[in-house]
């Protein structure tokens, strides 16, 4: 649908096509500039195969429209408003004219060209997919009525008026040229036309029209035995999820892409299918991620608009925990404030559904959606990189197992300091038994049924403020028996004999819950992660926080051992009590993910590795068991030195 640019073919519009005159609304003239870089860029990518071969200009015509477009989008990247990877941007629009002033090869100059238009983006993103499933019946009619005769009833160029145009219109059923062009690409022309050609804007179809009709132009290329073997595999789900998992990757993707990702044949088939039948792409999407979150946060917000508060509520928590919350590891990993906004944008949301104030909560629906949009660019198919997948794997791996290693490791030089070591065992014990029920857990929720986002919140909230509880009394009673040598009177005492069966149970029950909650919140993670296909970056990650572990499992011990008996009392004390506020902090913000408790969002610091979130609920049950603590530690240094 590209043609040189110096060819002024404006007469021949009217015999294209005609205009509709339905009206639509118009983009912002931000989106509309973002739109437009978009669309050169994409030029770029797909036509400069036909401007430069083997390093030689093999059409002048082309080649002079490939470096104006590359100047034209290195000029526009300048008039953007302040962002981030603006400079980023910048650069890579510079690379892209560089290589096309040197007559690079046309891989090259395609990838430099998709790469800007990746950071474009991913800085100033829009909506991508449409927001209605295209009917390509649709987009046939609109075909024949306002593009057959110029491109020919089966899009062959060969149309009643092609004979008049020069150049002649694009052949759509040319398969090489078809692999290099996407969906969007077919949209963005159809909806602002190419300046200076005889291509017009569709301006008078509505969007809906327009994606239908790209659709359909998207597909006369298509083979039909590809599109049978396409049915098949996703028929058997076979590698469909990997290879097209949502819409944007459908409107985004080319063949070219999907095939250095796949097998040639198998992308091809895919695509096939998928572009004829986009229903089948919707379906699969709506099951998983930021669409799902998207779908239940409008049924929620028609429900509450119906005064069904309690049905909104459930809705709302539904899109949190089972739609947004999986992607929390890969956001965390590229865009942390986002992260952010949109968990304390989901608790004002829920916060309005519970107060059944109606124009609050659509005021808080409408900027969860906008932020959607940047998640989904963020996190969805392609977007994801190895080095992503690795810093995520290894976040997580080290969040979740410092806490649990620094419980285990306390009970375990704390029994060596007491010379009790048949009580070892069941502390050895409780956190290798938490490793296999972790590792039946990834099972489960892998091969046999899928576990709510509720479920794992109330599962996360409950055990942290148990092992809280629990280590509230130990860190107390460490801190007792530290003071005025009371620790040795105890150890005569107490310990002279083997320890009793409830105490070590006990113990087993602590280092198995401790170690447990950590690994469900991982296995969980994991797998969402794993869903990305970096397979080797996540296992990287696993090991490198394995090995960190281990040197902080060593450092810790071998420091313990050294340490004499009445200052690791009282060390640990202070430790275990650390750790418990840290556990109450996550246990309140768990319940409250959930349902269980209610969330009150304030201004205020949030580390959620320290399990502080900005919630009065949250600040107020960390400062009620500091407060518990401080009041312990000061009552036994009274009682020491009476």
């Amino acid at each position: 649908m590209t043609y040189p640019i110096w060819r002024r073919l404006i007469a021949f519009v009217t015999f294209c096509c005609c205009v509709i005159g339905t009206t639509h609304a118009n983009p912002t003239s931000s989106e509309a500039e973002v739109r437009q870089l978009w669309q050169l860029l994409d030029y770029v990518a797909v036509d400069y195969a036909g401007a430069v071969q083997n390093g030689a200009i093999v059409s002048e015509l082309e080649y002079g429209e490939m470096q104006e477009f590359s100047t034209r989008a290195q000029n526009q990247v300048q008039a953007l408003p302040p962002h981030p990877l603006h400079a980023e941007l910048a650069a890579a629009t510079i690379k892209l004219k560089q290589a096309v002033e040197r007559k690079e090869s046309p891989q090259q100059v395609a990838q430099l060209a998709r790469e800007a238009n990746r950071v474009l983006l991913q800085a100033y993103p829009f909506p991508v997919a449409p927001r209605a499933l295209p009917d390509l019946a649709r987009g046939a009619a609109l075909y024949q009525v306002q593009c057959a005769s110029c491109h020919g009833a089966a899009g062959a160029g060969d149309g009643a008026l092609a004979a008049k145009l020069e150049p002649k219109p694009i052949a759509f059923t040319d398969e090489e040229r078809a692999r290099s062009r996407s969906l969007m690409a077919l949209y963005q022309v159809i909806s602002q036309g190419v300046e200076g050609t005889s291509m017009p804007a569709f301006a008078g179809l509505s969007e809906h029209e327009r994606w239908s009709l790209a659709f359909y132009v998207g597909s006369l290329a298509l083979k039909d035995t590809d599109i049978a073997a396409g049915e098949s595999a996703f028929a058997q789900n076979n590698a469909t999820s990997a290879t097209i998992p949502d819409m944007n990757t459908l409107v985004t993707a080319t063949e070219e892409e999907l095939a250095k990702a796949s097998e040639p044949s198998t992308a091809r088939a895919v695509l096939a299918y998928a572009r004829t039948h986009p229903g089948a792409v919707q379906e699969q999407q709506e099951r998983k991620g930021i669409v799902l979150a998207r779908k239940l946060l409008q049924d929620s917000l028609d429900a509450l608009k119906n005064n069904q508060r309690a049905k909104a509520t459930e809705l709302a928590l539904s899109a949190y925990l089972d739609g947004f919350e999986p992607l929390e590891a890969r956001l965390d990993a590229t865009d942390r404030q986002l992260l952010v906004d949109v968990e304390r944008t989901m608790q004002l949301y829920r916060g309005a559904v519970a107060q059944g104030n109606v124009l609050r909560a659509t005021e808080y629906a409408g900027q969860l959606d906008a932020d959607f949009v940047r998640v989904e660019e963020l996190t969805g198919a392609n977007k994801t990189d190895a080095t992503t997948v690795f810093v995520g794997a290894l976040t997580i791996l080290l969040r979740e197992g410092v806490e649990a290693l620094l419980i285990v490791i306390a009970m375990v030089a704390f029994l060596r300091k007491a010379e009790r070591p048949q009580a070892l065992h069941y502390v050895h014990a409780g956190w290798i038994s938490a490793l296999g029920a972790g590792a039946l857990t990834w099972v489960v929720a892998t091969y046999m049924v899928s576990i709510s986002g509720a479920s794992r919140e109330v599962t996360e909230g409950l055990s942290s403020l148990f092992a809280a509880a629990v280590l509230l009394s130990v860190g107390l009673w460490m801190h007792q028996k530290g003071q005025a040598g009371q620790w040795q009177a105890y150890l005569k005492q107490h310990l002279t004999a083997a320890m009793e069966k409830r105490s070590a149970w006990a113990l087993f029950a602590l280092a198995f819950i401790a170690v447990y909650r950590e690994v469900f919140e991982t296995v969980l993670f994991y797998s969402a992660l794993a869903a990305d296909g970096n397979g080797p970056a996540l296992l990287a990650g696993f090991v490198t926080g394995l090995v960190l572990l281990s040197v902080i499992a060593v450092i810790f011990l071998r420091t313990s051992a050294r340490m004499p008996i009445g200052k690791f009392f009282s060390f640990s004390s202070v430790l275990v009590a650390v750790l418990a506020v840290v556990l109450v902090g996550k246990g309140i913000a768990g319940l409250q993910e959930a349902g269980w408790m209610m969330a009150t969002p304030i201004t205020g610091l949030r580390v959620p590795v320290l399990g502080i979130y900005p919630t009065i609920q949250t600040y107020g049950a960390q400062l009620a068991l500091l407060l518990a603590a401080g009041l312990g530690f000061g009552f036994n240094l009274v009682k020491a030195r009476r």
